[in-house]
């Protein structure tokens, strides 16, 4: 009895030995052995191809001297950036023909280039964001600029987030940038870092463009990222974004501005009820009405757009 049972349990040991030892010594051809290759080795469903440049890159009609690999190389990183930055870009797109009739009306009408319109796109993405710094609106105004020009900011009311008055305000700065720096291109750089330091770093390097002097890497990157827009949202399909112009946000139809004069607190509630809207919708329209109430002196004329019924 012993004797059998000593020969079962070698044979059972002999048994997962050899089982161990297959296991351990399978071969590349093995059935194990090609599912991790093909694990491993199995390609992304997608296409990432570089950007092809030509030289001719012009902002506000001055031209973009891409024949230096610098200037070159940094115009690539942004139109990379955001070429690749889906989500953004196509939201970019769709906004843009919603609020682009609006600007382009307003630069025209002020003397300044159409270009212009891609820095609102830059500075907000076309909404109107607040920054860490506390810059408001489409156009990023801080609170003393703002004022400064001419825009009424309170506990009540803020056109830094009145389109139309908004981008009034930043067409003077722009304007009063352009004939100090001598260009539309110092003009934007001026727009992100402010006259003083653009005039600063032009006179201590001794320099006359915006793409010859050294500056921080936010201001440095400001004007390439405005022309790499610039180059998108002008031709998205060329970037390989298929928007139908269905799939685009619309601008708002037949809108017209209702005047409210009178000495007095204006009840924003009444006004939206009065002209069929909701609440929502109403601040949706006239996002610079901050509160439920305007409380008016009788000196200023307020205009409230509401859809005409």
């Amino acid at each position: 009895m012993n004797k059998i049972l000593s020969i079962f349990v070698f044979c059972l040991g002999a048994f997962f030995s050899s089982a161990v030892f297959s296991s351990y010594s399978a071969t590349p051809g093995s059935i194990d052995s090609k599912h991790e290759e093909t694990a491993t080795t199995q390609s992304l469903p997608q296409i990432i191809k570089a950007i092809t440049l030509d030289n001719n890159f012009y902002f506000a009609e001055e031209k973009v001297p891409t024949e230096i690999f610098d200037v070159r190389e940094r115009l690539d990183r942004e139109l990379l950036v955001n070429s690749y930055w889906h989500s953004a870009t196509v939201q970019n797109i769709k906004l843009s023909n919603r609020f682009f009739p609006v600007i382009e009306r307003i630069l025209s009408e002020e003397g300044v280039p159409d270009d212009f319109k891609y820095l609102a796109v830059a500075e907000s993405g076309l909404r109107n964001a607040t920054s860490g710094a506390g810059a408001k609106g489409f156009w990023q105004f801080l609170k003393s600029t703002g004022k400064e020009y001419g825009l009424e900011i309170n506990d009540e009311v803020d056109e830094r987030y009145h389109l139309e008055k908004a981008t009034k305000a930043a067409c003077k700065y722009l304007k009063k940038q352009k004939n100090k720096l001598g260009s539309w291109t110092l003009a934007a750089a001026a727009y992100n870092a402010g006259s003083r330091r653009i005039s600063e770093n032009l006179s201590q390097q001794g320099m006359r463009s915006y793409y010859d002097i050294n500056l921080n890497e936010e201001t440095g990157r400001y004007v390439f990222r405005i022309l790499a827009l610039k180059s998108i949202l002008s031709d998205p399909t060329r970037f390989g974004f298929q928007i139908e112009e269905s799939q685009k946000y619309a601008p708002h139809a037949d809108m017209i501005d209702i005047s409210y004069k009178e000495e007095g607190v204006l009840d924003i509630k009444n006004v939206a009820l009065n002209n069929g809207l909701s609440y929502r919708l109403l601040k949706v329209y006239n996002p610079w009405l901050l509160d439920s109430k305007v409380t008016m002196s009788g000196k200023k004329e307020y205009f409230i757009q509401v859809p005409r019924r």
